[in-house]
């Protein structure tokens, strides 16, 4: 099962747009994993966007350690989440071409990393929220009870 998976830069663009409160300036996507989450290149190497943690953190010099730590258990299960994105596609959840595993209950809403808590999602889609979720919770304390969220059109 391929782990990752690439979309045209009009859908990178789209799925971003929401992430502007981060510094992404000169970031160029290269690659996303099945739940979302980007690889993007950046001046100072190549960086993975969280879309579970909201955060971006430059993880590798060049595109040859992005490939190898992929490859490895840790990095699988570090970026890629291998182990519940194989149990999503045993229980039928698999996305398809424009779409990514996403979560029902965000795990920054206190939603669990569980199957349960998944569903297939149009990648674009997915990503942009997760990005406006993570900005409204951004600057709140921890244990912040959180009524609503608002997602913009």
């Amino acid at each position: 099962m391929d782990l990752t998976k690439e979309f045209s830069a009009d859908e990178y663009a789209g799925a971003l747009e929401s992430w502007d409160w981060l510094d992404l300036t000169g970031a160029v996507p290269v690659l996303a994993t099945l739940f979302g989450d980007i690889i993007l290149q950046v001046p100072q190497g190549f960086a993975f966007l969280d879309t579970v943690e909201g955060a971006l953190t430059v993880a590798w010099p060049d595109r040859d350690s992005v490939e190898v730590s992929l490859q490895t258990q840790d990095g699988q299960d570090r970026y890629l989440m291998g182990e519940l994105a194989l149990a999503a596609a045993e229980q039928g959840i698999v996305p398809g071409p424009e779409q990514v595993l996403s979560f029902t209950h965000p795990p920054v809403l206190g939603g669990a990393l569980t199957v349960d808590n998944l569903e297939v999602q149009d990648f674009v889609v997915a990503t942009n929220i997760a990005g406006q979720i993570h900005q409204q919770v951004l600057d709140l304390p921890p244990g912040t009870p959180i009524a609503g969220v608002a997602i913009e059109g």
